[in-house]
C-alpha cells in the first residue's frame, strides 16, 4: 500500500537530511581516518608517508594502548553495571505512593542537563586535595586522605563516580517510563497469586524492563568509550600514570599533543570497530528475549 499517493520521491526528500548530516558528519570523516591511518605525517613538513599497516601492528605492541584498552573497558563495565542498578533502584523508589514524588523525580533527572565538562568542574573542586568539601569529610570520616592528582585508584574512581553520576538522570528518566508502562493487571494478578513485591519486581516488572534496558546499555556504552572525554580532561587529564586515560582521551593525546595523527587515526579506527562491535552484540542478545507486548 502506497503511504505518500502521489508523491513517489516525498519518502527520499524526507530522510535525505538526516543521510546527508550522516555522510558529512560520520561517513566522510571515518573514511578520511582510514586513509590517514595508513601514512605517517611529519609535525613539521607535513610529508605524508605511506606505511600500510605498521601504525596498527605497533598500537597492539604498545603497552600504553593496551593499558588504555584495559583502562576503557573497566570504566565501560562500572560506568554501565552500577549505573543501571543505581537508576533502576531509584526509578523504583520514585514511583511508588509516597508524598512529593514528582519533586524526586525531577530531582534526579536534573543531573543529566548538566554537561560533563561542568560536572568534571564541580567534582574535581569538591574533591580537591586542598580545598574539596568531599576530601576533608572523606578524611574526617575514615581517615583516608583523598588526592587525585597522585593516587591512581582514586582518580580513576573519581571519574567513575562522576560519570555514573552524569547519566543518572538519563537512565532514570527512561526506567520511570518503563515503570508507568508495565501494566497494573499484571501486578494485580500476581499478587492474588500469593507473589511478594520482590518476587513480583523480578517475574514481571523487570521482564519488561527488557526494552529500556537494551537502550540504556547501548546509550551508556557510547558514553562510556565516546563521550567520556570532557570529563577525564576536565579532571584528571589522563593521569596520574595513565591511569584515567581512555582510549578516546589518547586519541587526542597521540593526535594534537604528540602529533602522532597516523596512530591516533588508527586508533579512531579500532575504537569505532570495537564499539560498534560491542555494541550490535549487546543489542542483539539482548532483545532476544526482551518482552516488547503488554
Amino acid at each position: 500500500m502506497d503511504r505518500f499517493p502521489g508523491h513517489k520521491f516525498l519518502p527520499y526528500l524526507l530522510v535525505f537530511p538526516s543521510i546527508f548530516v550522516i555522510a558529512i558528519f560520520l561517513l566522510i570523516p571515518f573514511g578520511q581516518a582510514i586513509h590517514l591511518s595508513f601514512f605517517r605525517i611529519s609535525p613539521f613538513g607535513r610529508m605524508a608517508h605511506y606505511v600500510g599497516w605498521r601504525n596498527y601492528i605497533e598500537l597492539f605492541q604498545s603497552s600504553a594502548y593496551l593499558q588504555s584498552v584495559l583502562n576503557s573497558f573497566l570504566f565501560a563495565g562500572l560506568v554501565i553495571g552500577i549505573g543501571l542498578t543505581l537508576s533502576l533502584f531509584i526509578a523504583v523508589l520514585t514511583t511508588q505512593r509516597i508524598r512529593g514524588k514528582a519533586f524526586y523525580q525531577v530531582a534526579f533527572i536534573w543531573t543529566y542537563a548538566m554537561s560533563p565538562a561542568i560536572a568534571g568542574v564541580m567534582w574535581a573542586l569538591i574533591f580537591d586535595p586542598s580545598i574539596g568539601v568531599g576530601t576533608h569529610l572523606i578524611r574526617n570520616v575514615t581517615g583516608y586522605r583523598l588526592n587525585f592528582f597522585t593516587d591512581s585508584v582514586g582518580a580513576f574512581t573519581l571519574v567513575t563516580v562522576a560519570s555514573i553520576w552524569i547519566m543518572l538522570g538519563y537512565n532514570i528518566c527512561f526506567y520511570i517510563a518503563g515503570l508507568q508502562n508495565v501494566p497494573h493487571e499484571f501486578k494485580e494478578a500476581a499478587m492474588v497469586d500469593g507473589c511478594t513485591p520482590w518476587k513480583s519486581f523480578w517475574i514481571i516488572t523487570f521482564p519488561m524492563l527488557s526494552p529500556t534496558t537494551a537502550f540504556l546499555i547501548f546509550v551508556n556504552t557510547v558514553y562510556a568509550f565516546f563521550q567520556s572525554f570532557a570529563m577525564v580532561d576536565v579532571v584528571t587529564m589522563g593521569g596520574p600514570g595513565r591511569t584515567t586515560e581512555f582510549m578516546v582521551y589518547k586519541i587526542y593525546r597521540d593526535g594534537f599533543d604528540r602529533m602522532q595523527e597516523g596512530q591516533a587515526a588508527a586508533q579512531s579506527v579500532l575504537l569505532f570497530i570495537m564499539v560498534a562491535a560491542i555494541a550490535s552484540f549487546q543489542i542483539y542478545t539482548s532483545t532476544r528475549k526482551a518482552i516488547y507486548n503488554r
